[in-house]
Formats: structure tokens, sequence, C-alpha cells
């Protein structure tokens, strides 16, 4: 894709920090950081979301966030981290590329767990929990 930033990490016409790169996958420092060691691991193929993402290349993304995740706690001490992926314009995803976040996370950062993302929770009962699951299941 032409237009993609992303893309264009991946082809080297932008210059980023790389911390990883294997033959699919390429990790580099987020330039707009929510933390200090905060990187985004991205397939090298251009995928718009987790499930125009062929099985096998979703694995080596995981693959690398793994081994990844520990790697950017220790280099910054921090005590956690958070693994997100935006799927989707409407979750937040600000480029159309598939990219996994990790940002470590310290005691004073003024950040939230996942379950403060949404103020309206719905209320299910039981019976509407499982037509969901069901209707996932056979999606």
């Amino acid at each position: 894709m032409t237009d993609c930033i992303f893309c264009s990490i991946v082809d080297g016409e932008i210059p980023s920090d790389t911390v990883y790169e294997d033959d699919t996958v390429v990790a580099f420092h987020d330039a707009n950081p929510l933390a200090r060691g905060h990187t985004l691991v991205i397939p090298k193929a251009h995928h718009e979301r987790l499930d125009d993402l062929p099985a096998d290349l979703a694995t080596d993304v995981f693959a690398a966030v793994h081994d990844l995740t520990g790697r950017v706690e220790r280099a910054v001490d921090a005590e956690a981290t958070t693994v997100a992926v935006n799927n989707g314009e409407l979750a937040g995803q600000e480029v159309p590329h598939v990219h996994v976040h990790i940002v470590p996370r310290f005691a004073d950062d003024g950040g939230r767990p996942i379950h403060a993302l949404i103020d309206e929770r719905p209320e299910l009962d039981d019976d509407e929990r499982a037509e969901v699951a069901a209707a996932i299941e056979s999606a």
C-alpha cells in the first residue's frame, strides 16, 4: 500500500528506531509514545485488521510480541506492560495496518486498565451471554 506510513517504514522510506526484525515482522518505537519504550510490532506485509492476517503471519506477529514484552519491560525497568491492538477505526486504530502496542507501565503513570475503556457497560444476563457465545461459535 503506497500511502501507509508503516509500509513506508518497512520499505526504509521513513526512519524508525527498530528494535526487532525478521523475515515477516518488524518492531520499532512509537513516534508518539505513551511511555518510554512504547513499542509497535507489525507484520511487514500490509494487512489492515487482525482478521485480514493469515494465521501463520498472526503467529509470527504474536511470537514477536511474546519475545519483546519482557525485553521492553527490562529495558525501561517497567513493572508491567499493557499489550493492545486497536482493531479498526472505531476502536481507535489510527494507522490502517495491523500493529500491536507494547506499552510499559509504571505505578505513577496515570494509565488505566482495559476495563476503563468503556464507560457504559451492557448488563447481560446468562441467556444473553449464552446467545452471544453461540453466535461467536457459529460465525
